[in-house]
């Protein structure tokens, strides 16, 4: 069996208030393609699939429209739904779905009909699991999509045990990943999906936190350690999170943020054949509208940088080195010779922090984020938000001495 595996795609999602649209529109004309060239047999979308609980109707005609030309009555589409996702709208189509090949789940308590689907046929199905067969091969399935505190405990309300309910959100992910293991079987193929944070993972900004002080974190040993292949989505830098366990997250597909600016993008398309090691490998996006950062010493640079760039198509940031506020002139003409200005910030002499003469050694960690918090929000931290913070720090050093020891 072939997947491949994608997550985080944002439909709606803009860059400031610059709409990217377009490029997703790009980006889903050419994910078609490359299912059709690969012959996929199922794909796999690991959540967010909308930047938001309410999309744009855009965003979403643009979703169904490419969820019936992926299946077009040849293939498998699972999609779960992510932090962002309305899991209840995500999930509304279903009904209708099932027919194209398209596998909606919204919550962790979902469960997907079985029957014979023309393609496909889900043999069996219960809250978190699927056993589906796609042209004579068998594959169970654990989809887990997000897990909030509140589905959590909707989860283990049917437990009156009160110990079990007060585990940390890491131990109870990985009890409902050790339960639905048990479905897996030596002669089928192994899957495991989900939309969750796990440690280790490196964030890369654009992202919508889950978790505060690591509550909302899943360490690696509660993955289930059976799987093949855990399809992960949340992270929006593609990597495998894991030297011992094959999982991966797919990433976004496009740069979302100028912290993602040298981040290459892709997919990850996975051989699999019952009891045998997962063959995966990456496939590239292209970078429709790259985003570029200049740091300039000058207004006249900054000009000379948007002559240089006028003819391509890319999202700017510029940082300018400047004596005094950048005439609104100037601004205006280099918005007129490339439009898609993000962000023009002047440095100030007084903003650039002279690292030579800055001495922190004497300095206490709380002082440094006093210093931090007022130079970036120009108010001092309220109390509360210091305790908050030094109680992170004081979490921080005791895992370090927990794993030391």
């Amino acid at each position: 069996m072939r997947i491949l595996h994608t997550s985080d795609w944002h439909l709606g999602k803009s860059l400031e208030n610059f709409s990217r649209i377009e490029e997703q529109e790009k980006f889903l004309e050419d994910f078609v393609q490359m299912v059709e060239e690969n012959n996929v047999d199922l794909v796999i979308i690991a959540g967010d699939i909308y930047d938001s609980s309410n999309p744009p109707a855009r965003a979403e005609m643009l979703f169904y429209t490419t969820l019936k030309k992926l299946s077009n009555g040849e293939r498998v589409i699972l999609v779960i739904a992510g932090n962002h996702d309305n899991p209840e709208r995500l999930s509304a189509a279903s009904p209708l779905a099932y027919e194209h090949g398209v596998i909606l789940l919204g919550t962790p308590k979902s469960i997907a009909p079985k029957g014979d689907f023309g393609k496909f046929k889900i043999l069996d199905s219960g809250e978190g699991f699927l056993e589906i067969e796609i042209k004579g091969e068998k594959a169970v399935i654990i989809a887990l999509p997000y897990p909030s505190e509140k589905r959590l405990n909707e989860i283990f309300t049917s437990e009156l045990e009160e110990e079990k309910r007060q585990k940390s959100y890491s131990e109870r992910v990985g009890e409902i990943f050790n339960d639905l293991s048990k479905k897996y079987r030596k002669d089928t193929i192994n899957i495991a999906v989900s939309h969750i944070f796990v440690a280790g993972g490196e964030e890369s900004g654009s992202e919508r936190p889950i978790q505060l002080g690591g509550s909302f974190t899943v360490e690696i040993r509660h993955l289930p350690q059976k799987a093949q292949y855990i399809a992960l989505g949340h992270l929006h830098k593609p990597q495998r999170i894991s030297s011992t366990l094959p999982a991966y997250y797919s990433g976004s597909p496009l740069q979302y943020s100028k912290s993602e600016m040298n981040h290459s993008k892709c997919a990850y398309l996975v051989d699999l054949k019952a009891g045998e090691p997962a063959l995966v490998k990456e496939i590239y996006f292209k970078n429709y509208k790259p985003i570029e950062v200049f740091r300039c010493n000058g207004i006249e640079e900054a000009l000379e940088i948007c002559n240089e760039y006028r003819d391509k198509d890319i999202w700017a940031y510029f940082e300018i080195k400047t004596e005094s506020p950048l005439p609104s002139s100037k601004i205006k003409e280099m918005k007129s010779i490339l439009p898609d200005i993000v962000e023009i910030k002047p440095i100030l002499p007084e903003d650039e922090m002279e690292i030579e003469d800055y001495e922190i050694d004497d300095k206490s960690v709380k002082e440094l984020f006093e210093e931090f918090y007022l130079k970036e929000n120009k108010v001092p931290p309220t109390e509360e938000v210091l305790e908050l913070f030094m109680s992170i720090v004081k979490e921080e050093d005791e895992e370090d001495e927990t794993s030391e020891a």
